[in-house]
């Protein structure tokens, strides 16, 4: 039999054994049950907020995980969910948190409201959660379901959700997709970013999926260091170190020029799109990765990536 295959934490083991990337400074807890997007359940003085809820295969064991954690702090309800952005690996699971929490509220951008309701949209997140499960759960032959795929809350820049005596603040931060968004979670300081600016994948690599726009991300980049947040959690991975928050953004800056740079000398050597792509999986395709995202997903990503990274040039 077929043993699912699940990320191991040597993959993340940027900082030493010392440091927990799921240590929060607020009353927070991963409640993740598989690879793909984090699901973190944000427990406020008066209201609780589940943040992405990651792939549809695991979305029975996270809803599983979730109610245990309500239950363990004394709560039943399920207030709010709050999406990142629209992709399979963060929303996938919503409709398992629905089944369990009828009355939850969803929130997220005007964009990823209007692209969950796109047929094609719906459909990619199927297939794409369907080759998710047949590589990290192949024994599970159960339908990835799409239904309950929807926002409640349209989110704008600025927009805030009261959780009591702390408040969640939506920053849209475009760039990784035109539906994204970061939040802030006062009065704590934590900005829990959004792909559009980056995913730290080694001591000395961050990952730009910046598949819209490369100026959008550039602004995204000046909006979250001008919250001046001091604590930082990135998607994909979880807390940083402090002492680590304004070289994370020199990384990331640095980042994104050394990939402009490498798409121009692709371009300048004639280049067609396919080779590109080709030349630029050879380049930043890990095995360490597959347990992350499927390899499909990687591709459709990489394609998008250097198109975005094209129009600047």
């Amino acid at each position: 039999m077929s043993k699912n295959v699940m990320i191991t934490d040597d993959v993340f083991n940027i900082f030493g054994d010392d440091f927990d990337r799921f240590r929060f400074p607020a009353d927070i807890c991963r409640v993740t049950a598989g690879n793909g997007g984090e699901a973190l359940l944000i427990m406020g003085s008066e209201k609780t907020a589940l943040l992405d809820c990651g792939m549809a295969y695991c979305g029975k064991s996270m809803t599983a995980n979730l109610k245990k954690e309500l239950k363990i702090r004394g709560r039943e309800k399920l207030d709010f969910v709050i999406l990142s952005h629209s992709h399979y690996d963060h929303i996938g699971a919503l409709p398992y948190v629905k089944d369990e929490f009828p009355e939850v509220i969803v929130c997220a951008s005007h964009h990823c409201c209007e692209i969950l309701k796109r047929p094609n949209a719906r459909n990619l997140i199927k297939e794409l959660g369907t080759a998710a499960r047949d590589l990290y759960a192949p024994d599970d032959k159960g339908d990835i379901t799409i239904e309950g795929l929807a926002v409640d809350l349209v989110l704008k820049e600025g927009d805030s959700i009261s959780l009591g005596k702390e408040r969640i603040i939506a920053i849209e931060t475009k760039g990784h997709t035109d539906c994204s968004m970061s939040y802030g979670l006062e009065p704590y300081r934590l900005l829990f970013t959004s792909e559009s600016t980056g995913m730290l994948e080694r001591a000395e690599y961050v990952h730009t999926p910046i598949l819209k726009d490369y100026g959008d991300s550039m602004i995204s980049m000046k909006k979250c260091m001008d919250y001046r947040a001091e604590y930082l959690c990135l998607p994909h991975f979880g807390m940083l170190p402090k002492s680590f928050n304004d070289k994370y953004w020199e990384m990331f800056e640095e980042a994104c020029q050394e990939k402009l740079d490498f798409v121009k000398q692709m371009k300048a050597e004639g280049l067609d799109e396919n080779k590109m792509v080709n030349q630029y999986i050879e380049k930043y395709w890990d095995s360490a990765l597959k347990q992350v995202q499927p390899i499909e997903a990687y591709i459709i990503n990489s394609k998008a990536i250097i198109k975005a990274f094209l129009k600047v040039l």
